[in-house]
C-alpha cells in the first residue's frame, strides 16, 4: 500500500508538472511577445524553396505573425517549374499569398539555373546565404522564417534554405537585431494528426506556436487551393491532417 501510496503521488505530481507546463505554454503562445520575437510592425520575411510552400507548410506562421502585427514578404527561391509548370505556378504562388494577406508587391520569386526545382539537386548554400542575405539587407528585415534541417518533408531544396540561414548566423552576417525563425519537423506520426499534436508541442520546448482560428484555418486552405495544379489527393489530404496547416512548432535560432 505504500509503495501505491508513493507511485500515486510522483503520478500526481508528473500530472500536475504537465499541466503547468501546457498551461504556461499556451500563456506564452497568445501573448503578444512570443519568446523574444521581434514587436508587431517589423519586417518579417518568409523563404520557401517552391510555391505552395507557403500554403503547405507555413500558413499558420504567415497568419499568426500578421496577427501580432508583422509587415510580411515572401522569397520563394524557385519557380516551381519540375514538371514545366513554372509560369503556372508563379500565378498560383501571387494568387494564395493574396489569399494569406501578402500583396504581391511583397512576393520575390527567384527563377534561374542556379536554383532548380529538384529534389535530386542540392543547391549550393554559399549562392543561396548571399541571395538571401541581399534580399534582407534591401528590404530591412527583421525576421526570417524558413525551414529548419529537416525542411519539414525532407525535400533537399527546403534544407538548403536552413544551411544557408544557418550559415549567415553563424558568421555573423545578419543586421543587427534580424532574427531567424526555423519551422520545426516532426516525425510521420506527428506530422498527420492535427491539432492532435498541440498538447505535446505545448510541452516540448519551442519559441513559438501559432494556432489558427476556425476563421484562419478555412482561409488556409482557401490559400491551398489556389495551387490548382499541386492538388493531387495526397496533398488534399495533407491539408485536412497535417499539423503544418493548424498549429506548427517554430524556434529561433
Amino acid at each position: 500500500m505504500e509503495v501505491a501510496g508513493v507511485l500515486l503521488c510522483l503520478a500526481a505530481a508528473v500530472l500536475a508538472w504537465g499541466l503547468l507546463r501546457v498551461w504556461d505554454a499556451w500563456e506564452r503562445m497568445k501573448s503578444q511577445e512570443q519568446a523574444g520575437l521581434p514587436a508587431g510592425g517589423s519586417r518579417a520575411l518568409l523563404v520557401t524553396a517552391h510555391p505552395d510552400d507557403e500554403a503547405m507548410f507555413f500558413a499558420p506562421t504567415i497568419l499568426g505573425l500578421a496577427r501580432l502585427g508583422h509587415q510580411l514578404s515572401l522569397l520563394c527561391f524557385s519557380a516551381g517549374d519540375y514538371y514545366n509548370q513554372g509560369e503556372i505556378r508563379k500565378k498560383e504562388l501571387l494568387q494564395s499569398c493574396d489569399v494569406l494577406g501578402i500583396p504581391s508587391s511583397s512576393v520575390t520569386i527567384i527563377d534561374n539555373r542556379d536554383f532548380p526545382d529538384n529534389p535530386a539537386v542540392r543547391w549550393d548554400p554559399g549562392r543561396v546565404a548571399d541571395v538571401l542575405l541581399r534580399h534582407i539587407e534591401l528590404n530591412g528585415i527583421d525576421l526570417v522564417v524558413t525551414f529548419d534541417a529537416g525542411g519539414v518533408s525532407g525535400h533537399s531544396n527546403h534544407v538548403a534554405l536552413y544551411a544557408a540561414a544557418r550559415t549567415l548566423c553563424a558568421e555573423g552576417k545578419l543586421p543587427k537585431g534580424c532574427k531567424v525563425l526555423a519551422l520545426q519537423s516532426v516525425n510521420r506520426l506527428r506530422k498527420y494528426i492535427s491539432l492532435l499534436d498541440l498538447p505535446c508541442s505545448l510541452l516540448l520546448a519551442c519559441d513559438a506556436i501559432f494556432v489558427l482560428t476556425h476563421q484562419e484555418v478555412a482561409q488556409a486552405q482557401k490559400a491551398m487551393s489556389r495551387h490548382r495544379s499541386q492538388l493531387l489527393w495526397f496533398r488534399r489530404l495533407y491539408v485536412l491532417f497535417s499539423r503544418q496547416t493548424h498549429a506548427p512548432r517554430t524556434s529561433l535560432r
